[in-house]
């Protein structure tokens, strides 16, 4: 693996979820050719009508199938990236990304807006002109050359353009007519 935002192979994508009122959820990815996400080939969403409780400690298996449903077909995924922590503290207390990274085989980086109390090894990481730092922690591959792929992903803002997108299609979808999968510009 490459940290100058680019692979040795695959796709990179980066995904989120939200939760509905009803019980389900919407996952959605957006998947770049690159690790900085500045080549996006598509953006994709995917419903799944039910989805187990959140429990503490499992929240992993309410976010794995949405994860699943919006990630199926999509060949030659090299890197994931998750809104959360990838390991919950420095003995390797599995976070989402932990169990993504054993769900799909690949490496997988956990991009935290909010500092947890025992992931005291999470990397801080500062984007754009905001102080307050993005928290990295991986599985798969070094927390260093995590956060350094992180820093130098597209956008100016604190959260990588990529990372807002997600967030962004998790909560409302993609537009009506709108293609999942886009070709490169």
């Amino acid at each position: 693996m490459q940290t100058g935002g680019h692979l040795e192979s695959g796709v990179c994508a980066v995904v989120d979820v939200h939760y509905s009122r009803t019980g389900g959820a919407r996952a959605a990815a957006v998947v770049a050719a690159d690790a900085a996400f500045a080549h996006v080939l598509a953006e994709r969403t995917a419903v799944v009508p039910q989805v187990p409780p959140y429990r503490p400690g499992q929240f992993y298996l309410r976010e794995l199938p949405p994860l699943r449903a919006v990630l199926a077909g999509l060949n030659g995924l090299g890197l994931l990236v998750v809104d959360g922590y990838a390991d919950l503290d420095p003995g390797g207390r599995p976070g989402l990304g932990a169990h993504a990274h054993a769900e799909f085989g690949i490496a997988v980086i956990g991009v935290a807006k909010s500092r947890f109390r025992t992931a005291t090894h999470a990397v801080p990481v500062l984007r754009g002109s905001s102080m307050r730092p993005l928290f990295i922690t991986a599985a798969g591959m070094p927390s260093a050359d995590a956060a350094r792929l992180v820093r130098h992903m597209a956008g100016r803002y604190r959260l990588p353009d990529a990372l807002r997108r997600a967030d962004t299609l998790a909560r409302a979808g993609l537009p009506v007519g709108a293609m999942t999968d886009r070709q490169p510009d």
